[in-house]
């Protein structure tokens, strides 16, 4: 499988370099006082974003990440090297948690932007720092501050603009692989869709929107059942949730309640997100049944009658995101209250 959207990893920073405790000693110099330099910062573990990464892959098989330790003070006050940084790479939408307490360290959502997961131990202060008129030869120095050990959890959430919510054999692989130029793995067959798979949205003068099909939702989802919960954190970060029910469903009301209340058991805040409601494999139906079928339908939510293999609706489909994506915000004039 080459999508990999959790890992854990064992960070270790590195520990500061120890002063140095030489006494000068030159010709003609026979009593210079103490000349140590500091120790060295240890390297830092630091966590970048790069644009170029869709997935943990490439950290599936790194346990350890080792920063350097800092190199010890020398002569002639010179301080010690600093312990070269570790870099970990993430994808876009990445979030670092701590394993023992779940407390989310840093959340990555641009490209180059840097978090220091653990920071370097300082590295120890010279004898020269500790002269004075009654101690003009110290032979001691300070050593260096321990670098810092802990195992992190990674998890990846998928950026898009909207998301595809609905129930295994909605249609939601072949819309994807219809309105973009994805390739997701289509067949007659329930769960089909292991992985979540982005596409980018061709539309109107030269725009584009990003959408994301995840693995289907069903029943007891947020009990574990089918492939449970593991997935649904991808449409967290997504603007507008489209829900996909086939029209051969025996109840629309009743499936679009059920993936309503899985995600509300998930998480309540996606509840309050942009909603649309398409109503897939419309190709089966004639005029009238597609009129009855309307009636039937939730309120409060805006429905969309599409069939991917007939390309019919697909224009409105992506002129009703489209205007959901970008609705102005309302502005309250209380001028005249």
């Amino acid at each position: 499988m080459n999508f990999i959207d959790h890992i854990r990893i064992e960070c270790r920073s590195g520990k500061g370099g120890k002063g140095s405790a030489h006494l000068r000693r030159e010709k003609y110099m026979p009593k210079g006082g103490p000349d140590g330099g500091d120790g060295g910062r240890g390297g830092n573990v630091i966590v970048r974003g790069n644009g170029q990464l869709w997935t943990l892959l490439h950290l599936r098989y790194t346990k350890h990440v080792i920063a350097e330790d800092g190199a010890m003070g020398t002569s002639n006050q010179s301080s010690g090297l600093s312990g070269k940084d570790q870099v970990i790479e993430v994808p876009l939408g990445t979030v670092v948690k701590d394993n023992e307490t779940g407390e989310v360290m840093c959340e990555v959502t641009t490209h180059g932007e840097e978090h220091i997961l653990l920071a370097g131990g300082r590295g120890g202060l010279g004898n020269q720092h500790f002269k004075s008129s009654t101690m003009q030869t110290p032979r001691f120095a300070q050593p260096g501050e321990p670098g810092l050990n802990k195992w992190v959890v990674m998890e990846l959430k998928v950026l898009a603009d909207v998301g595809l919510v609905g129930f295994p054999n909605a249609g939601k692989s072949t819309l994807l692989s219809v309105v973009t130029a994805a390739k997701p793995k289509i067949a007659d067959y329930a769960f089909t869709t292991l992985v979540p798979n982005l596409g980018i949205v061709p539309y109107r003068d030269h725009q584009s929107f990003i959408m994301a099909d995840i693995p289907g939702i069903i029943e007891g989802a947020s009990e574990g059942k089918g492939l449970g919960l593991r997935f649904l954190r991808h449409i967290e970060r997504n603007s507008v949730l489209l829900f996909m029910v086939p029209a051969d469903s025996s109840d629309v009301k009743k499936d679009y309640k059920i993936l309503l209340n899985e995600l509300e058991q998930y998480s309540p805040e996606l509840l309050d997100k942009d909603r649309v409601l398409a109503i897939t494999k419309c190709d089966m139906l004639d005029e009238e049944m597609m009129k009855q079928m309307k009636k039937e339908l939730p309120k409060g939510v805006e429905h969309v009658m599409i069939s991917s293999v007939a390309q019919f609706g697909l224009e409105d489909l992506k002129d009703t995101l489209w205007k959901k994506l970008h609705r102005a915000p309302v502005v309250k004039d209380d001028t005249w209250s």
